[in-house]
């Protein structure tokens, strides 16, 4: 089996060193190089209560070193979790062509475009937005305050300003998020065929495995209802020059350069149901204040200055411009 490689710059992984800056969260580490576990099992292992396991497991996963996915179990969903690297590397490279991130936050609410079927409603901390299951509700203009959307089938879309320079190179995109299926009330076996599309271009399918509830959310509101969905996973969806990931692990052959992601032009992103999937089920976007993850959806570019030519390329330039004797003549 090929292995999983994360090279970064030793000075871009700030969240990384913190991560392994605990002996637990290394006992963690070492627990799954054997095999993955449930948050229940590595607490079993480590003889420490579920919250404190729970919540160095979320540091992990926030840092990008695990991978957990919600799955059926005897007494409801089980978070289960697993190495997202078989190795990493750090460089100490301070050469000024480093790869650097530049990171936009977008609240959830503030979609450009939505195409929502029911079940589908929005709700902010204080309450919800408009009507349930009445697709107008997407169209008023308190949803830029919306931190959970969910809708039975369709998609939404949104716009990101990109201010890179033309000076630079970008070299991958990633869109984060915090997801789940849409089942009435909720469903932790119910699958949905979630999609995502760049500027237009269908970067790959990944299918959750259910609309998870059961436990509340870290983040719910307390005027939330019990028996509604309660969180999400928290994706990493990737395009770079050799083609898409999520979460590490190949998604498909779409690569960077057809997506067409570029400095100083936007970058639209559409999550959603293809209409003719297998399973058509709906997804819940959970923003900061919903589901277990601080966050709304995030889009990274990974960029880098443009290489300057040598004098070599320089001159064979010169000289490709220059006409030849015969030409002038």
């Amino acid at each position: 089996m090929a292995q999983t490689i994360l090279e970064r710059s030793l000075f871009a992984c700030e969240d990384i060193f913190r991560a392994l800056a605990s002996e637990t969260r290394l006992r963690i580490l070492k627990l799954l190089t054997e095999r993955d576990l449930n948050v229940y099992e590595i607490a079993r292992a480590l003889q420490l209560n579920y919250p404190t396991v729970s919540k160095h497991v979320q540091i992990l996963e926030q840092a990008g070193l695990l991978q957990c996915e919600y799955m059926p179990g005897m007494q409801g969903a089980q978070k289960r979790c697993r190495l997202r690297w078989d190795k990493l590397i750090f460089s100490l490279e301070t050469d000024t062509l480093a790869e650097q991130v530049e990171e936009i936050e977008m609240a959830i609410g503030m979609y450009t475009l939505a195409n929502p079927s029911p079940t589908c409603g929005l709700a902010s901390r204080e309450g919800y937005i408009g009507l349930m299951d009445d697709p107008q509700s997407f169209l008023l203009p308190e949803r830029a305050s919306a931190q959970l959307l969910w809708m039975g089938s369709g998609f939404v879309e949104y716009v990101f300003p990109n201010f890179l320079p033309t000076s630079v190179e970008i070299t991958g995109v990633e869109v984060v998020m915090e997801i789940c299926s849409e089942a009435p009330d909720y469903n932790n076996d119910y699958p949905s065929d979630i999609t995502l599309w760049i500027n237009g271009v269908e970067v790959g399918t990944w299918t959750c495995p259910g609309d998870f509830g059961g436990k509340r959310g870290r983040l719910n509101p307390p005027w939330w209802n019990d028996h509604g969905t309660q969180y999400g996973v928290l994706k990493v969806w990737s395009v770079t020059p050799d083609g898409s990931y999520i979460d590490g692990m190949r998604l498909s052959e779409v690569t960077l350069q057809e997506v067409m992601v570029a400095p100083q032009h936007p970058v639209t992103v559409r999550i959603g149901n293809k209409p003719d999937a297998r399973h058509v089920g709906g997804f819940n976007l959970f923003g900061k204040g919903f589901g277990n993850y601080e966050q709304d959806l995030i889009l990274r570019l990974h960029y880098k200055p443009r290489s300057l030519p040598s004098a070599q390329e320089e001159e064979q330039t010169v000289q490709s411009v220059i006409p030849s004797d015969s030409e002038v003549s």
